[in-house]
């Protein structure tokens, strides 16, 4: 990538200089891209020609593009983008109906890439099987949000990092990108919308506490015990459970905001009624939501998801130990390889990780 333009969204609209043009200009440029989701040059219809030529010389806008896209039975739609380097992510565009006072609403959650590939190899996860490439700088990763929101021709109501890669590895990335997010000259998308999710960096868990939008957090543990949460995420030989849960107390403490639990429930690993009583006592301890996921099979794994009882007994048995507040999220594109990594996977064996660099 060093022989590429710069990327202009991997600088915040505040530090768009764009070679000494007047204020109103880069304004102009903002509006285009934030407000209008426009990010040719030659689309900025209210610019110069001279000037769009010249910025188009200096700059890229377009941090990827399309390469495919699945649309599910549910209406979820799954993305797969090739970055300027030839690099393929993937982000997931998942549609809910939510319900407030007798009003039913649609809302769109995109679940947003921040790695090519993935280091940490979690033994349910189709990310980590190629390996970690690279991470994603800041503007791959508010440019998924802007791509996504354009082919959705609508807002983008929430936005989940629990796509490839693990958000907290690449916090020098992301933390600029929050603020891209965050801020009113950005997406304008508020922080309680926002959800991070971590494999279990205790130091970066402990880093993010310090980072001042109130951003959600949630804990991928898979597992009550060491012993069991090994088999699932060898992170856990680094950062054992109780490691993980004190420093999880620690951001609690100093965000007074409720986690997230994530456990994905695997038949015959993590989904013995024991391991539903260790979670519900973990979750009593941080007073945490838990987030029960059903496994979506990954093509290559040999795991599989548990019958709908087992399924439905583990809910009851975390419930019956006074879990702070339970769901069961059944999984959406569950059609369309929508597991992280499944798509780009696939299309990597089919050679499309060859297709030629950006002209």
């Amino acid at each position: 990538m060093n022989n590429m333009r710069p990327l202009l969204l991997d600088l915040p609209p505040e530090e768009w200089k764009l070679g000494g043009v007047p204020g109103y200009r880069a304004e102009q440029v903002r509006n285009w891209i934030f407000e209008k989701g426009v990010l040719e040059w030659k689309g900025m219809s209210n610019l110069p020609a001279p000037l769009r030529g010249d910025l188009a010389e200096q700059w890229d806008a377009v941090p990827m593009q399309k390469v495919k896209a699945q649309g599910s039975t549910d209406t979820t739609r799954k993305f797969l983008w090739r970055l300027r380097d030839g690099q393929l992510i993937e982000s997931v565009l998942i549609p809910a109906t939510e319900g407030t006072k007798g009003v039913r609403a649609s809302r769109l959650t995109l679940c947003v890439s921040t790695q090519v590939g993935c280091a940490l190899g979690c033994r349910f996860c189709a990310s980590g099987l190629d390996g970690l490439k690279r991470n994603l700088s800041t503007g791959e990763i508010v440019g998924q949000i802007l791509l996504a929101r354009m082919e959705a021709g609508r807002r983008i109501d929430n936005l989940v990092f629990m796509g490839m890669g693990e958000p907290l590895a690449n916090l020098r990335a992301l933390l600029p990108a929050l603020d891209q997010i965050l801020s009113p000259k950005g997406l304008g998308i508020g922080a309680r919308h926002i959800t991070l999710s971590t494999s279990g960096l205790v130091p970066k868990i402990l880093e993010l506490a310090k980072y001042p939008a109130q951003v959600r957090l949630a804990i991928s543990l898979h597992g009550g015990d060491d012993q069991t949460r090994e088999k699932i995420m060898p992170i856990n030989r680094t950062y054992p459970v109780e490691r993980l849960l004190e420093a999880c107390e620690r951001f609690v403490e100093e965000r007074k905001k409720m986690i997230t639990l994530e456990y994905i429930l695997i038949e015959g690993i993590n989904d013995d009624l024991s391991q539903a009583e260790l979670l519900a006592r973990h979750a009593r301890r941080l007073n945490a939501k838990v987030n029960l996921i059903p496994y979506n099979q990954v093509d290559g794994l040999d795991w599989k998801r548990p019958e709908t009882s087992r399924i439905l007994a583990f809910r009851k048995e975390v419930e019956r130990g006074k879990a702070p507040r339970v769901t069961l999220r059944m999984e959406k594109g569950h059609d369309i390889d929508a597991a992280c990594g499944q798509l780009r996977l696939k299309d990597i064996q089919a050679g499309l990780e060859k297709i030629p660099e950006y002209p």
